[in-house]
């Protein structure tokens, strides 16, 4: 068979096979869906479901009025009732209708756990965007709400639902290509870091810029946040760790079959890129030490990536092989003798036209959100785990900000699990739980 054929088979058996799981939703009643935050990912994240399913979003939720409308009329015009949904300023108000099935929460970190303990609580199923937290004690609240309420949370780490991923884990990995694994690097080398200072200002008055900020500290208004460089803020995430580190890490996480690490140490801070008011780092190491190797984290947001194909990924190395992976391609280099194999993303740009056209989409991804959402609601349908389920999601997104704290104290950090916390280290376990600011109140 070649590489066309192949992948064409592949990609049909695929298509089948989620068809076949989600054919039932068409003679059920649909979904009726809720998005909190609909910036870029929040309107990425419902349209592809939109795309995969009947449902009929019923409400949009955000804090930016224009961006609100702006995303209402979109989803009338892509969703199959053409209706309009109703539009709101503030969460709760949203959840209180009580009239839904499906909660997106696609807001800035800092406004990931509120939301989702109240979607829950509201007896929603939810999708939430990655990292879940921006501390670990928040992780920690959202999974045991998950848990208690007896819902499905899919988090957004899409690595898991990747096709060309996959099947590299079933044909690299699975038939053990690799031989014994003993090390993994993680990396990501994009220039992704704000590095402007414009004036500061009052907010625009379709903003509230409040609410935005909620249980994060208060910054002036810079136009940085609301221009999608919040990330750039420790205030309101955990850097390039945080955003581009979960990604990578969980993926491996997920291929190899790792839980917790037992070690995590860090270090890097601003040695480059000084002039600018992001306080993020933008160059940090980071090593997590798993049971029989290590998973090394490195971030540059200034000079070149080793490896101009594979600036953001993953390498693996086994005694018989190396295999790298990215969003857009993996190779497997055989030790020695053998065949080495190349594949790369297929996107579906002639079966779904529209992403030709949207706005801002990572057409290379959408296939991958397709999938996450078709094993989404494969889950809510059986009530199972999915494939990126908030206890996985957790433990990478926990993983990352231990590595942050690891670098603010200097220390390595070794952390019991089944407890959740840093062993010996009062210090460190304080920092576990962040404050928020007043009037709200950490879960």
């Amino acid at each position: 068979m070649n590489r066309r054929n192949f992948l064409t088979t592949a990609a049909a058996a695929t298509l089948a096979a989620n068809a076949h799981a989600v054919a039932g939703q068409a003679d059920e009643k649909p979904k009726r869906v809720g998005l909190i935050g609909c910036g870029w990912y929040g309107k990425v994240d419902l349209f592809r479901l939109i795309q995969v399913s009947p449902v009929e979003v019923v409400s949009l939720c955000d804090v930016d009025r224009r961006m609100l409308d702006e995303a209402a009329e979109m989803t009338a015009a892509r969703q199959r009732s053409h209706n309009k949904p109703r539009t709101y300023r503030d969460y709760r108000e949203m959840l209180r209708q009580k009239d839904l099935d499906i909660v997106l929460i696609a807001t800035p970190d800092h406004w990931h756990a509120l939301p989702m303990i109240a979607a829950v609580e509201a007896g929603c199923d939810v999708y939430v965007q990655k990292p879940i937290s921006v501390d670990v004690a928040e992780g920690q609240a959202m999974l045991a709400a998950a848990r208690r309420h007896r819902k499905v949370v899919q988090v957004g780490t899409q690595r898991r639902s990747t096709p060309h991923i996959i099947e590299a884990k079933d044909r690299i990995l699975k038939e053990n290509r690799l031989g014994r694994i003993g090390h993994v690097e993680v990396y990501c080398y994009y220039h992704m870091r704000a590095n402007e200072n414009p004036q500061r200002s009052n907010p625009p008055d379709y903003l509230d810029y409040e609410m935005w900020t909620g249980p994060a500290p208060l910054r002036p208004y810079d136009l940085l946040p609301h221009r999608r460089w919040w990330r750039a803020f420790n205030e309101y995430g955990n850097g390039i760790m945080g955003d581009m580190c979960i990604h990578m890490l969980d993926m491996v996480r997920w291929m190899l079959g790792l839980g917790w690490p037992r070690r995590i140490s860090s270090a890097g801070g601003i040695y480059v890129q000084r002039n600018s008011r992001a306080n993020i780092s933008d160059t940090q190491a980071a090593t997590f030490e798993f049971p029989d190797f290590n998973v090394v984290w490195q971030h540059r947001t200034w000079g070149t990536s080793p490896d101009s194909q594979y600036p953001w990924g993953a390498t693996i190395y086994g005694e018989n092989g190396t295999l790298k992976v990215s969003v857009n391609s993996y190779d497997f280099i055989p030790q020695g003798k053998g065949q080495a194999i190349h594949r790369d993303v297929v996107m579906e740009l002639d079966k779904y036209p529209e992403d030709r056209t949207e706005r801002d989409l990572e057409r290379h991804v959408a296939p991958a959100v397709r999938r996450h959402m078709q094993d989404f609601l494969r889950a809510i349908a059986s009530r199972g785990r999915p494939v990126a389920d908030i206890e996985e999601g957790h433990t990478s997104t926990a993983s990352c900000i231990l590595a942050n704290l690891s670098m603010r104290l200097g220390r390595t950090l070794t952390w019991d699990s089944a407890k959740g916390q840093v062993v010996g280290d009062e210090e460190a376990n304080r920092l576990l739980r962040r404050e928020y600011r007043q009037p709200w109140v950490h879960p």
